[in-house]
């Protein structure tokens, strides 16, 4: 073989054993990355407390909030996982952590929800929730203000309403504060927050489809509808 063949053979060599490291290295980086970013059985900390505490506060999860993850804490993430369309491994990766509104290492994707109707709630909905609460609930203690949500979503979800928050939020007359214009205040922190937890679960209402004022409600209709609980100064109905 003459020194150009050994040359030759020397560089493609050389060229395939830096090509495998970089790959190698790469896959090895994505895959701490991805882990780091994770949440799964067996970790501990802070993070897994967080997901435990509002896993229970929604009722996927009846288990101590100890911050450890093990066999209960996985079979509520899953449930969680489910009931909102998103992959049902067990595991808090980038898009559950982002639908539960929990910061991971990892940048969180973008979540999308599944109504019972076949339609979908993206993240970029929960600022257009917040709004509502914030026109609708401001001043109402906070389970108030996730209550309001909660109604909303619970509309999304019924046959005799709209199936997007927009179009629940916007059919004519059916929030005062669309018609009298507060709906365009910028909510505050929260207002998103309250948005957040109805929006991964938590319902004060049980359930119920209206809510009003009896202090400031001018509608009879409205009073022959049955109660299912009072939160701050809002009746809630079904």
């Amino acid at each position: 073989m003459g020194a150009k063949h050994r040359w030759s053979a020397v560089t493609i060599l050389l060229t395939v054993f830096v090509c495998s490291f970089l790959i190698g290295n790469y896959i090895y980086n994505e895959n701490k990355d991805r882990e780091a970013a994770s949440l799964y059985w067996g970790t501990k900390g802070d993070k897994v407390y967080e997901v435990q505490r509002k896993l229970k506060q929604w009722g996927y999860y009846d288990g101590p909030i100890d911050g450890s993850y093990g066999g209960g804490t996985f079979t509520a993430v899953k449930k969680f996982q489910s009931k909102h369309g998103l992959k049902a491994d067990g595991i808090v990766g980038s898009a559950t952590a982002a639908a539960m509104g929990v910061r991971l290492g990892g940048t969180a994707s973008q979540a999308t929800y599944q109504s019972s109707r076949g339609g979908s709630i993206g993240r970029g909905d929960i600022y257009t929730l917040a709004r509502a609460i914030h026109a609708e609930a401001r001043g109402e203690p906070y389970v108030g203000k996730v209550a309001v949500g909660a109604v909303i979503l619970n509309r999304v979800k019924h046959s005799s309403f709209p199936n997007t928050i927009a179009g629940v939020i916007y059919q004519p007359r059916a929030f005062t504060a669309v018609d009298d214009g507060q709906i365009n205040l910028a909510p505050n922190n929260e207002a998103v927050r309250a948005a957040t937890d109805a929006m991964n679960g938590w319902d004060p209402t049980g359930g119920a489809i209206y809510y009003f004022n009896p202090a400031k409600s001018t509608s009879k209709w409205i009073w022959t509808r049955p109660v299912v609980t009072i939160i701050g100064r809002h009746r809630f109905l079904r």
